[in-house]
């Protein structure tokens, strides 16, 4: 199963190695569809792929972190020019 997800980064977790840590310690691989990242906040069109239930977990770890998580239509592209 593939999930696209949209996130919203505070600008205190900005360092933090969140894409790796979801590779890492979940079931799912990471594919960043486009990124925007100022000193304030960052921006990201992610797909996530892997069991659904490792995705939830996934995206609950990264509400949890302070991300906001938008998950996306499959038809719709993100462009963040």
């Amino acid at each position: 199963m593939k999930s696209r997800l949209f996130l919203t980064f505070p600008q205190r977790i900005l360092g933090e190695p969140l894409l790796y840590t979801l590779g890492k310690d979940f079931s799912v691989v990471p594919n960043i569809q486009g990124a925007s990242i100022t000193k304030d906040r960052g921006l990201m069109a992610l797909e996530l792929s892997g069991e659904e239930a490792e995705i939830q977990r996934a995206i609950s770890y990264m509400k949890e972190k302070g991300v906001t998580v938008e998950v996306m239509p499959q038809d719709r592209d993100v462009d963040l020019r």
